[in-house]
């Protein structure tokens, strides 16, 4: 994988990520605002995931890994959760499986 993709995959997780946890926050605030701008994040996801030009199939099984591990640092860190060892190696085996599709052909 280039150095270019994995600037993308990662800008596009903390996007989606960030972007889920901004609504998030604005749902227990009541704040359509923040709503709004969680929203736009989202929006901004789906553009710069889809700069890297690969099939749509492996370009997302390999943003997932990504994706996934983005989401439970996130929830560790930023929502102060406990994240129990049964999701680490949930996360282990999906990363597995993005490195495994990214190890294929197109």
């Amino acid at each position: 994988m280039t150095a270019f993709a994995w600037l993308i995959f990662t800008a596009a997780a903390i996007l989606e990520v960030g972007g889920d946890a901004v609504i998030r926050k604005g749902l227990e605030g009541s704040n359509l605002v923040v709503i709004l701008g969680g929203g736009l994040m989202l929006s901004c996801y789906g553009l710069v995931i889809n700069l890297v030009r690969w099939d749509f199939s492996k370009l997302l099984g390999v943003y997932i890994a990504i994706f996934a591990l983005s989401s439970v640092l996130w929830g560790q860190f930023f929502f102060k959760e406990s994240i129990p060892t049964s999701t680490w190696f949930g996360l282990a085996v999906i990363i597995a499986g993005g490195l495994i599709i990214q190890s294929g052909h197109q």
